[in-house]
């Protein structure tokens, strides 16, 4: 029998959607074992199979795993195999990983922890505990709280569900009896979601990584269109690094450090989002993840600083014990993202050769592309003329919560 103790770690990675390519391929790097559970339907998806030792697979819609079903799997799994990290590659699996922890006695984060990074509720508590600033909110419980916060807080108003992920199942509510109307067909179901005050505002994100408990890694971007935006009323995904003298990228990430400690992450990457409101300037919490963020925000970050996420936070999770992580030495470039859904099944952006273009999206009915340049002002004129043609050459639509065919 193998002596436990020297024996290569094993990592369960936890994707139900498909993401954590370099995760995976740092973690086999790092001498793991590397087990994967993901959703049925993503089988033939173009995952690194040289870097992954076990696959499981999760029937049913990739969103909603039935949590019976995958206990009773990794209770068979773990007669065999020893489980030594947990990792959560996307958003909707952050509960379930915690849930997994707890249940195999795993180190990390649990249940309690976890909802500070997906129960958008939670995260305003938290946030307000900590002293960083949110928008006035409640939660939607209780009749006669809910019409002292219409009376109180000047229209209009979103309504969030708490769990969902991105800008996904978020409503805006112009007057009282609009948002009545809503609450009372929500019925019960209402107490799964936060009401809170919509401030019209730029969005920035900040994308990072944390080590025993400080941010190690940061870079500030700002959304050239808020996602609620793009999710809900068309539009391209644009957004760009900020320069690192610029007074608003220096809060942010000062923002983004409070973020860090006052919800206690220890060890992990990190997506985080705030405002700042057009009409006074100041600074809102909107959501944070312990997550990679989405959209290829990973790639644009390293066309910009040199630093894959993916690949440095498995280092980090990875980190044999009683060794010290080191970042890897960073540059200081600037990057910006555009992304559209396509009219065409693959559509041809070869006429898109500027010498800034480093990345392009080679997703079925998906146009995309990453710029880098020193020069922030190039990236943001590249990405306003994109946005031109994007419109002209590919841009589609589909009504909020469904897919485009493929």
């Amino acid at each position: 029998m193998q002596n436990i103790t020297s024996r290569p770690q094993t990592v369960l990675c936890l994707a139900s959607y498909f993401k954590g390519v370099d995760f995976i391929k740092s973690c086999k790097a790092q001498g793991c074992r590397v087990l994967l559970v993901t959703s049925e339907s993503l089988k033939e998806e173009n995952w690194p199979r040289e870097a992954i030792d076990e696959y499981y697979y999760m029937p049913g819609p990739m969103d909603a795993w039935d949590e019976n079903t995958l206990l009773e799997g990794v209770n068979h799994m773990v007669r065999t195999e020893h489980v030594d990290k947990i990792v959560a590659l996307d958003d909707y699996d952050v509960e379930k990983g915690a849930l997994l922890r707890e249940h195999l006695r795993v180190p990390g984060m649990g249940q309690t922890r976890a909802r500070y990074f997906r129960d958008k509720l939670a995260m305003r508590y938290m946030a307000k505990e900590a002293g960083i600033g949110n928008p006035d909110f409640i939660a939607p419980f209780h009749d006669e709280v809910i019409a002292d916060f219409l009376g109180r807080v000047p229209a209009p108003w979103i309504l969030k569900p708490r769990s969902q992920a991105s800008a996904t199942g978020i409503t805006k509510l112009h007057n009282a009896d609009e948002a009545w109307a809503l609450l009372n067909k929500l019925g019960a179901e209402r107490v799964h979601y936060v009401l809170e005050q919509f401030i019209p505002g730029d969005v920035f994100h900040v994308d990072a990584l944390a080590y025993e408990g400080e941010v190690i890694f940061a870079k500030a971007h700002r959304y050239m269109s808020p996602p609620m935006a793009v999710a809900h009323d068309g539009g391209l995904f644009r957004t760009h690094s900020l320069d690192t003298d610029d007074p608003i990228n220096q809060d942010l990430l000062r923002l983004n450090e409070a973020v860090c400690k006052g919800f206690g992450m220890k060890y992990s990457a990190m997506h985080t989002e705030f405002l700042r409101a057009h009409e006074d300037g100041k600074y809102y919490f909107i959501e944070t993840a312990s997550r990679v963020g989405g959209a290829h925000i990973a790639e644009m970050v390293e066309a910009a600083s040199g630093i894959n996420l993916w690949a440095e936070w498995a280092k980090i999770e990875t980190l044999p014990a009683g060794e010290s992580y080191s970042l890897p030495s960073t540059k200081d470039d600037h990057a910006g993202i555009i992304i559209s859904l396509a009219r065409q099944e693959h559509p041809d952006m070869s006429a898109y050769n500027d010498e800034e273009v480093v990345w392009k999206m080679t997703k079925p009915q998906h146009a995309g592309m990453i710029v880098s340049s020193p020069s922030q002002a190039r990236v943001i004129e590249l990405l306003d003329q994109y946005a031109g043609r994007f419109y002209e050459d590919f841009f589609a639509s589909v009504p909020i919560g469904e897919k485009p065919s493929s």
